[in-house]
C-alpha cells in the first residue's frame, strides 16, 4: 500500500482516504461519493480494529461480509480497497499506540476509556501506510471527528479532515451497521434518539437557553420507549467539546446522545448553530 500510494503521489494523484469497519451502507457510500468529487484517487480501508473495542464489547459480534463489500467498492467504482490482516497492523510484540488526551477522556469517553486510543492508533496506521491528502469521517462518529483532527494537528500529519453530514433513515434513524441488531420492534424504539434531538432544537428555537432544561426534556422523551437505557446526553461546544450550562448566541453547539436501545448501543447528534 504505501509503495502504491508513493508512486500514485510522484505520478500527480490526489489521494481520499474512506476509513471503515465494513458492513458498508449508504452512510460510507455517502464519504466515498465526497472522496471521488474532491481527489483523484479513491481509497477505502477496511478493518475491524480490535484495539477500540473493550473486552465486554461486540467485536466477534461486529457485523462482516467482505465479498457484500466488495460488491458495492466495485459499483462505486472505488480505486483501491486497502484490506489489511491484524497481523500486519498488530504484528507480535506491537507496543506503539497514539493517544489524545483531555477530549478522548470524556462523553464516549467516559463509558468506552480504551475506545479513542485504539482510534487514533488505527487511524495513524492508516495514515502511515496510505498517505492520503485528504480524510474522510462521518458526522455520526462527532466527537471522533473532533479527536482525529487533534491529532491530525498536533502531530503534523499532512492530511485534511473532512467530515460529512450524516445519513439517516427516511424516518431519521442514523445509519450505522450496529442496526443491523435492532429488532423490528427495537427498530422503531430507536427513533427516540433523533426525535428527542429536534425536540432539543425545537426548544432552543423557541428561547430555551438552559441547557439542562433541554436535556431533562430529552431524557424524558427517551425514557418514554421501555427498551431505552442511555448512557448521556449533553450539550457541548463544537471546537472545544467542553460541556456547557447555557447556550450563547453567536456560538455553535453539538447535541450528543448515546443510548442502548436493548442490547444494541447506539449514538446521534446533531449541530446547533446560534
Amino acid at each position: 500500500m504505501q509503495q502504491l500510494s508513493a508512486k500514485l503521489k510522484a505520478e500527480g494523484f490526489s489521494i481520499g482516504l474512506v476509513p471503515t469497519m465494513g458492513f458498508l451502507h449508504e452512510g460510507h457510500l455517502s464519504l466515498i461519493k465526497k472522496s471521488k468529487q474532491r481527489t483523484d484517487i479513491t481509497v477505502v480501508s477496511i478493518f475491524v480494529n480490535p484495539t477500540q473495542f473493550a473486552p465486554n464489547e461486540d467485536l466477534k459480534k461486529y457485523p462482516r461480509d467482505i465479498e457484500r463489500d466488495k460488491r458495492i467498492l466495485k459499483k462505486y467504482n472505488v480505486d483501491y480497497l486497502f484490506l489489511p490482516g491484524e497481523d500486519e497492523i498488530y504484528p507480535e510484540n506491537y507496543q506503539t499506540y497514539v493517544e489524545v488526551n483531555n477530549i478522548s477522556k470524556t462523553l464516549e469517553g467516559e463509558f468506552r476509556p480504551t475506545h479513542f486510543k485504539g482510534v487514533t492508533t488505527i487511524v495513524s496506521i492508516l495514515f502511515n501506510s496510505v498517505y492520503p491528502d485528504f480524510a474522510f469521517f462521518g458526522q455520526k462518529d462527532v466527537q471522533q471527528s473532533v479527536i482525529i483532527n487533534r491529532m491530525v494537528n498536533d502531530l503534523k500529519f499532512p492530511v485534511k479532515v473532512v467530515v460529512c453530514p450524516i445519513v439517516r433513515e427516511a424516518d431519521g434513524l442514523a445509519m450505522s451497521s450496529r442496526n443491523i441488531f435492532l429488532s423490528p420492534k427495537e427498530r422503531e424504539d430507536a427513533l427516540v434518539l433523533y426525535k428527542s434531538l429536534k425536540s432539543a432544537a425545537g426548544i432552543i428555537k423557541s428561547g430555551e437557553r438552559n441547557s439542562s432544561v433541554i436535556v431533562n426534556n430529552m431524557l424524558e422523551k427517551v425514557k418514554s420507549v421501555d427498551s431505552s437505557n442511555p448512557d448521556y446526553i449533553r450539550i457541548v461546544e463544537s471546537e472545544t467539546f467542553n460541556e456547557v450550562k447555557k447556550i450563547i448566541d453567536g456560538k455553535s453547539y453539538f447535541i450528543l446522545i448515546a443510548c442502548k436501545i436493548g442490547n444494541t448501543r447506539l449514538i446521534d447528534n446533531i449541530l446547533i448553530k446560534m
